[in-house]
């Protein structure tokens, strides 16, 4: 039996941060005239939203594929532009889940990927050269910072003939206008922070010193590590004393954690912005001896034997495959001519796992989580 994981609400979170409902994102032309409540140039994924059609996009990615009645005779042709080479197993999970899917529905593909690291804004931009120049019917493209390749993935959505998809991000370019990817898909960044806010504040209280491992400055990060500790310093007397930025790398949070750990002993909680980082500053923790709490992001399976260790304090934890399960589920119906049941922002299911959760309880979410690419981690 599946656990019972809640979807995400979206305008639930949207009231929570004083904002109301959403307009139905797959009127494209109503994104024109929409007015965001950002500064930044961006609309929230709950402002683009329309609930009732997340909800049943959802409850299918829920489910097992179902087979296409009438499939393409030939492969339909893919390239993936993501960073596959990061420690996290994210991004290969996404991969491969989609195309297990794909395979359970009966529609045949054949794909290019173009891997790169998570900080490699300069190889992607190589790529998209490259896939610019190429025949595909769908880019998906996992940016390594939407606002760096804002500019590349606009290249590929004014390609004719090639539908594009955009992994990792929830928040929708505003100056794209009404020209936006076939969908953005990913796990919301921000609800996880709101998330591990409230963890943080139910098990350690209203008081306490933590330091923050960034990513690289850009919206992950600021939903990630800004919407966190905006949430905890506004609802508590807890005090920020330090701030690293890590670039989504392990060598970085080993070191920021080395850093922290000899500037700032008062520090009682350590919040990484990614598993690799984390990773790091697991390490740095242990060679200390130190008892600070260490927390990280997204329950990867590097993350799940971290904890099962007592190594790793706790972790909003995605159910890893439903990205790579959605994506395969906007192909088809894309194939199928039903863009109209296409969410334009697409959001995974999530929850806070600590090494307080029940061995059951992991274990039953690990299964759901990872119930494509297989439970533990991943081969590379």
């Amino acid at each position: 039996m599946r656990p019972n994981i809640l979807f995400a609400s979206t305008a639930g979170l949207a009231l929570s941060l004083g904002f109301t409902a959403s307009v139905d994102a797959r009127d494209i032309k109503a994104l024109a005239d929409l007015e965001g409540s950002g500064e930044d140039g961006y609309w929230e994924y709950y402002e683009v939203t329309d609930e009732a059609k997340l909800e049943a996009f959802q409850a299918i990615v829920g489910e097992p594929g179902a087979l296409m009645v009438d499939p393409p005779s030939d492969p339909i042709k893919i390239a993936f532009i993501y960073p596959s080479q990061d420690v996290s197993d994210f991004w290969l999970r996404n991969y491969q889940a989609m195309m297990k899917r794909l395979e359970e529905m009966g529609i045949p593909a054949a794909d290019t990927q173009y891997a790169s690291n998570v900080g490699d804004h300069v190889m992607q931009a190589t790529y998209t050269d490259q896939v610019e120049q190429e025949d595909f019917d769908y880019v998906v493209f996992g940016p390594t910072e939407l606002q760096v390749q804002q500019d590349n993935i606009k290249r590929l959505i004014d390609k004719p003939d090639t539908e594009v998809i955009v992994w990792n991000f929830t928040v929708v370019p505003q100056a794209w206008g009404s020209t936006q990817p076939l969908a953005y898909l990913s796990f919301s960044h921000l609800a996880g922070a709101l998330q591990m806010c409230d963890y943080v504040l139910q098990e350690l209280g209203q008081e306490g010193t933590m330091a923050l491992v960034r990513g690289i400055p850009g919206s992950i990060d600021d939903q990630r590590s800004g919407g966190f500790k905006e949430c905890v310093t506004s609802q508590s007397n807890w005090e920020v004393a330090y701030e690293h930025y890590g670039d989504f790398e392990r060598e970085r949070g080993y070191s920021g954690t080395q850093q922290i750990l000899q500037a700032y002993p008062e520090v009682e909680l350590i919040h990484n912005a990614n598993t690799a980082m984390a990773m790091g500053s697991i390490s740095a923790v242990q060679e200390a001896g130190s008892d600070v709490k260490v927390t990280a992001w997204g329950g990867t399976g590097d993350e799940l034997e971290a904890l099962r260790h007592g190594e790793l304090w706790a972790t909003p934890m995605r159910m890893s495959d439903d990205v790579g399960v959605a994506t395969a589920e906007v192909v088809r119906a894309h194939l199928e001519g039903r863009v109209d049941d296409i969410p334009l922002v697409s959001l995974g299911r999530i929850t806070i796992v600590s090494g307080e959760t029940g061995a059951e309880e992991v274990d039953a979410m690990e299964q759901e989580a990872f119930r494509y690419t297989g439970v533990g981690t991943l081969e590379r």
